[in-house]
């Protein structure tokens, strides 16, 4: 991968971080973006330290105008623009978005405006010099959210079905210009903050026990099936949504009780 250039939204940490070092790693040149300029800004230094190339600014991902400027500023520094993975998401709200009956409109708003306003304008400005240029590939950061029904979450899980869909879309239309089109759909992963909500909770308990794996996810995990998904080894990869997820969205929702009772008794 070395000399290609990408932009991840939401680099400031988390999954969108660890994707950032792992690019920046086997020799991708990396603007992150952030709503918080300072994070993104630390960790490219981070990235810059270890010997990458890499360079951090503040963008909100709503604002059609930021982010025209962040597809330039990767085409003024970098000179190209090869990877958009679109990982910014508005998940602090998530305890608001429980009950659709009792739903702000503005909750909701600002759930669709970031996670999916956001990636289509980052489609919309990147995809121009992709093809210029012969070629790129847009990852989309969605979940399993939405693919199946939540009780709770609901702006979430639509948010995230709209993205599958335009992921599939963007295949479809671009793919003859060379343009690939991916959505991954990480499962429960072990960021910082979902480590100090989870820790020593039931929910971290009933999670384990649903996951056909020994363990819950690890950031190196999505990073790593990004990083594969970004580089020409994937190049048959189109139009795809992919389940990174330890195995939670493709057993049987009762295979947790089968394993506990036994030997099936039919």
């Amino acid at each position: 991968m070395l000399d290609k250039v990408a932009i991840i939204t939401g680099a400031g940490g988390g999954i969108g971080a660890a994707c950032a070092a792992e690019l920046a790693r086997r020799g991708t040149a990396v603007l992150l973006a952030d709503i918080n300029g300072e994070a993104a800004q630390a960790r490219a230094a981070e990235i810059t330290r270890e010997g990458g190339r890499a360079h951090g600014i503040e963008t909100d991902v709503q604002d059609e105008c930021a982010v025209q400027a962040m597809v330039e500023e990767a085409l003024v520094r970098f000179g190209r623009l090869d990877i958009l993975q679109n990982n910014a998401a508005a998940t602090s709200a998530s305890r608001q978005d429980d009950d659709l009956t009792t739903m702000d409109a503005d909750l909701w708003d600002l759930t669709l405006g970031v996670n999916l306003r956001g990636p289509m304008l980052g489609c919309k400005y990147a995809i121009p010099p992709m093809i210029e240029a012969g070629g790129g590939v847009i990852i989309n950061i969605s979940s399993g959210s939405g693919v199946i029904g939540e009780p709770t979450r609901f702006a979430y899980g639509a948010s995230k079905a709209g993205l599958n869909s335009m992921t599939r879309s963007i295949a479809a239309r671009y793919g003859k210009q060379n343009i690939r089109s991916v959505a991954v759909m990480p499962g429960i992963t072990m960021t910082e903050p979902a480590r100090k909500a989870l820790s020593g909770t039931k929910w971290l308990a009933m999670m384990e026990r649903h996951h056909a794996t020994p363990r819950l996810g690890r950031m190196e995990d999505i990073a790593k099936f990004v990083a594969f998904v970004a580089s020409d080894d994937a190049g048959f990869i189109t139009g795809s949504v992919h389940a990174v997820d330890g195995g939670v969205l493709s057993v049987a929702p009762y295979a947790a009780d089968m394993r506990e009772q036994g030997t099936q008794p039919f």
